[in-house]
């Protein structure tokens, strides 16, 4: 060929060749995107992962769109996450703009729900990328490997449900009143004030108190003056009306044959009464009264004050001191109850003899569940109208994982009464369909239920917010709050929580191995292993894809273990 041809020809299959390979874009390779968290880790439900890419210079083609999304591949489907969309600088449109020049960093975070099966899984970076109006084919990019389920092993129904708690007592304690009253400066006592129902009803009492066989009782009397006329005579003429009250109660007691500690005390001024019965009274100018009584402690100057106060003490002479010259008996009587024994015999032979409160602490001196679970029954048909014989038939069946019967007997409590009680359990229920907003809403609704903390423990683990979690359960033993222990990564604390646990299962030693797998004690992750696996063989399987035991596959114990 002529020279003179040669050049031109070279010159134009240049352009041609630069020309084709601009219309083209390269694979993306694995070294210029990472994948966070390594591996993948459920939280709260979901699969979190923010991935970092960089568009290398002179990577992106000035017309191309190139939509990145990532995409969890795990045995028997895909779950796709969230699509960012990248332009040329000669591309007309709203997508971030990446400089073919310079290149450029991008952060993409996406979400997937959580399915068991994504423990074993795979990360990919699908490209859907199109130069002009031509599609151009990338390859799908692996950027991860599998994902760490532990918290999925929090359990709503291992919590322990509200109780609708008993208020028996052993000893009731009552104190019974009534006084005697005297005339100003006065302390005889006069018939008319002996006589009166009050004081006779008052006798009556105390002798049916003192002939009861169940019932205790000891007498007070307190004698008191009004709080004007000076401390020095108050004082007398208190002692006087406690003394003359004293003889007076001793020889009706004598009367009575009736043996019974008395203690006699009075008091001078009866600053105290007086301020109550003001605080009580409408009388004009009260503030100013009460006013005076916290601004002096002497009682002679609070008395001058108050009775400068001229518009308003002839008003209390008239309506609050006559009530103060008095001497108060009062009975004391403690109500002794039935004995455990005589309540748990009749609650099989003759229930009908008990109060609903009596049956409902019967059901606390056993051990044995089905014998509560009875017992709540016997309740409810008694004491159909207390919602607490009817949560705690659903609590009996919550722990015996007739969730279904559990929530049945809930909302019947609720029909009922509306109580915090059987809403938290209808919030643990929710938990367990994995419905946290109505959980969260349940659970709002029960507040002061001493279990409640308990029940928020588990909700916070389950939306992913560990130390929350971990306040919330304090110092509970139970797995549930060993393993947020776990998940904030405080292993040491974990360990003597799974130690406590009252009635360690499958559960609590499967966690002792993920505690020993995480502070590297190979011996411990096998013997909890082995130990989980005995109480539920299942755990097996889960031992075999769990990523928390990742660097034990090579394990011959372990391998043996878990085939």
């Amino acid at each position: 060929m002529n020279k003179k041809y040669l050049l031109p020809l070279l010159v134009l299959a240049a352009i041609v060749t630069f020309s084709s390979c601009s219309n083209k874009l390269k694979p993306l390779a694995q070294e210029y995107i990472k994948a966070e968290p390594q591996p993948l880790e459920a939280i709260g439900g979901q699969v979190p992962v923010t991935i970092n890419a960089t568009f290398p210079a002179k990577w992106f083609n000035k017309k191309a769109v190139v939509t990145v999304t990532p995409v969890l591949r795990y045995a028997g489907g895909e779950a796709w996450g969230t699509a960012y969309t990248y332009q040329g600088e000669k591309v007309a449109g709203n997508n971030q703009v990446i400089p073919q020049k310079e290149g450029a960093n991008v952060t993409m975070k996406s979400s997937f729900a959580y399915k068991p099966e994504m423990k074993k899984s795979e990360l990919y970076l699908t490209f859907d990328a199109k130069i002009k109006n031509k599609t151009i084919k990338l390859p799908d990019v692996k950027i991860g490997d599998g994902v760490v389920a532990t918290s999925e092993l929090a359990n709503a129904a291992s919590a322990t449900p509200a109780i609708g708690a008993d208020k028996f007592q052993r000893i009731i304690k009552e104190a019974h009143s009534a006084n005697i009253m005297f005339l100003i400066q006065q302390a005889e006592l006069r018939s008319k004030e002996l006589s009166k129902q009050e004081v006779s009803d008052w006798k009556d009492l105390v002798k049916n108190a003192d002939e009861a066989p169940n019932q205790n009782v000891a007498i007070e009397i307190s004698a008191y003056a009004s709080p004007d006329g000076g401390v020095k005579l108050n004082t007398g003429l208190a002692e006087r009306r406690e003394g003359n009250t004293s003889k007076f109660l001793n020889r009706e007691l004598k009367k009575q044959k009736i043996d019974v500690p008395v203690d006699a005390r009075y008091t001078a001024q009866d600053w105290e009464g007086f301020q109550e019965l003001v605080s009580k009274s409408n009388i004009q100018d009260k503030d100013l009264v009460l006013r005076v009584l916290s601004m002096y402690q002497d009682p002679e100057q609070r008395e001058n004050e108050i009775k400068n106060i001229s518009a308003v003490f002839s008003t209390l002479a008239d309506e609050i001191l006559p009530q103060l010259r008095r001497s108060r008996l009062t009975a004391n009587i403690e109500i002794i109850g039935k004995s455990d024994d005589e309540i748990s015999a009749l609650v099989k032979s003759n229930p009908k003899e008990l109060s609903v409160e009596e049956i409902l602490y019967a059901a606390t001196l056993t051990n044995n569940d089905g014998e509560k679970e009875s017992i709540y029954k016997k309740a409810s048909e008694l004491y159909a109208n207390d919602f607490r014989t009817w949560n705690n038939i659903g609590m009996q069946r919550f722990k015996a994982g007739d969730l279904a019967k559990a929530e049945e007997m809930f909302n019947k409590a609720n029909s009922v009464k509306a109580n915090p009680e059987s809403n938290m359990n209808l919030g643990l229920i929710a938990l367990t369909k994995g419905d946290k907003a109505k959980a969260q809403q349940l659970l709002g609704s029960a507040s002061g239920v001493n279990e409640l903390s308990e029940a928020l423990g588990v909700l916070y683990l389950q939306q992913g917010e560990y130390a929350k979690a971990v306040n919330s359960f304090g110092s509970i033993k139970s797995n549930n709050a060993a393993l947020a222990q776990i998940l904030v990564k405080d292993y040491s604390k974990a360990q003597q929580t799974l130690a406590g646990v009252a009635n360690a299962d499958a559960t609590t030693d499967y966690l002792k191995a993920v505690v020993a797998a995480r502070t590297n004690n190979s011996s411990d992750v096998i013997n909890s292993l082995k130990s989980a696996i005995a109480k539920d063989r299942s755990l097996a399987k889960e031992a075999a894809a769990d990523l928390e035991f990742a660097k034990y596959v090579t394990n011959a114990d372990f391998s043996s273990l878990v085939k």
